[in-house]
């Protein structure tokens, strides 16, 4: 029978196909290549090599900050009661720009609010319609080098654009194929923006990133980043017949839980940041070669329980679709993959969110009522990886419970902007400081 780990060491053969973006200069400043050994007692024991065009630094031991760091409060935004520009219906993208103002895009009300340093409310930017400035069902948010905001509305098919002057707002048109996604939107030092576009009318139904240059032009569409690697999938049909008599059939498909999976982000270069996580490799192409992030880590097991609770979880869900459905898979892994999602800060820092070890917590939600209800369900708290942009590692950080990793947080040297929600399900928007040691 196939273990664990030979099912891991056959993943961990394969490589990705990665696109290649557009090329210009970066500003960013790697280390170089080179073949070397650092083993300071001071620092991380780290062996830099170079294979053909890649330069894989591989982290054996220790950090540059030699402990775990913390995120300490420093401003927070949003409130239970009060005035109406601090009451978040549900933040769906933040972003911050060099002077630390914060831009909340609260999908539900379908407008952007920006605030100052200091938390205090500035402006509302957007707001419901099809007209200039206003969102059908807008998505996502970034900023521009220059100061222009950039809002993702594929109701209304374009790149919304605020500034750089106050009242100031243009569009950039493109196909968005009639779907809605969670997914980010990417800006880069250059002044590009990378627009997710899944678009049913093509004929391979292929999801792709559209790229625009700083005026808007379309200047390059890119293949969206793949991996050979398929994830284990499990799957579930229905057949049936309607009132009428006439037979129907679906079907749905999950992944196997705790199954590696192929992640990536754009980096702030314009590079593409990714990595398969069934080892802890990520690899981040540049404009001649790439670099190659490796770190000495073991796995995170599952336990046994939290094993059951997510087959029991699979079968009560898949057997909604079929009720006489049986396993058809590979059983669930003995351990998780290494990370969970790949990030980049504005300062081109990498930013890794790894798995953790399951806890089990009681289900606030839980309704006896219902057969797919449970009373426990299986948390992980949230921890960081943080490389520089040589691939040094820094340290990991460990946010406070109340952090989501959801929308997805911006980081900028020593600072973090993120969401947070209380016990009573308020959202906020809270910078936070980098302490190491803390």
């Amino acid at each position: 029978m196939e273990t664990t780990v030979d099912w891991f060491r056959e993943i961990w053969g394969m490589t990705a196909r990665i696109p290649t973006v557009l090329a210009t200069a970066a500003t960013f400043t790697f280390g170089a290549c080179a073949t070397d050994t650092d083993s300071s007692a001071d620092g991380p024991d780290v062996v830099t090599e170079t294979i053909g065009d890649t330069t894989v630094v591989r982290t054996l031991s220790g950090s540059v900050w030699e402990g775990d760091a913390t995120l300490v409060p420093e401003v927070s935004i949003g409130e239970l009661d009060g005035p109406e520009e601090y009451l978040f219906g549900r933040i769906f993208s933040i972003a911050a720009d060099d002077d630390r103002n914060v831009y909340v895009f609260d999908h539900q009300a379908q407008e952007v609010r920006v605030f100052d340093p200091e938390g205090t409310y500035v402006e509302t930017l957007g707001g419901r319609g099809e007209g200039p400035g206003e969102f059908s069902r807008a998505e996502a948010i970034a900023l521009l080098p220059d100061g222009r905001l950039v809002v993702r509305d594929p109701g209304n098919q374009r790149i919304e654009v605020f500034g750089p002057a106050s009242g100031q707002s243009d569009q950039w048109g493109y196909r968005a194929g009639g779907l809605y996604t969670g997914s980010p939107l990417y800006t880069d030092v250059n002044g590009r923006t990378f627009v997710y576009a899944p678009d049913r009318s093509d004929d391979d139904r292929g999801t792709h990133l559209i790229v625009f240059g700083p005026d808007g032009t379309q200047v390059d569409t890119l293949p969206y980043p793949s991996s050979t690697h398929e994830p284990p999938m499990l799957t579930a049909e229905r057949r049936g017949v309607t009132a009428s008599g006439q037979p129907t059939r679906g079907s749905t498909a999950t992944h196997l839980p705790f199954s590696p999976m192929f992640q990536w982000t754009v980096h702030p270069s314009g590079h593409f940041l990714t990595g398969l996580s069934a080892r802890y490799r990520i690899d981040l192409a540049r404009d001649d070669d790439v670099l190659r992030i490796e770190r000495a880590a073991d796995p995170v097991r599952v336990h046994d329980e939290e094993r059951d609770h997510k087959r029991d979880g699979v079968v009560e869900d898949m057997r909604d679709m079929d009720p006489d459905w049986s396993w058809n898979g590979p059983p669930i892994p003995e351990h998780k993959p290494f990370f969970n999602q790949l990030l980049a800060g504005r300062n081109g820092r990498i930013w890794v969110r790894l798995a953790t070890e399951g806890q089990p917590v009681e289900n606030e939600y839980y309704d006896p009522e219902d057969p797919g209800s449970m009373p426990i369900v299986w948390s992980e708290s949230v921890r960081y990886d943080v490389f520089e942009t040589d691939g040094v590692y820094l340290g990991a950080v460990v946010p406070p419970d109340e952090f989501s990793p959801y929308p997805n947080p911006v980081f900028d040297g020593d600072h973090v902007w993120g969401v947070t929600r209380d016990e009573l399900g308020v959202q906020r928007v809270v910078r936070f400081r980098i302490v190491v040691g803390g």
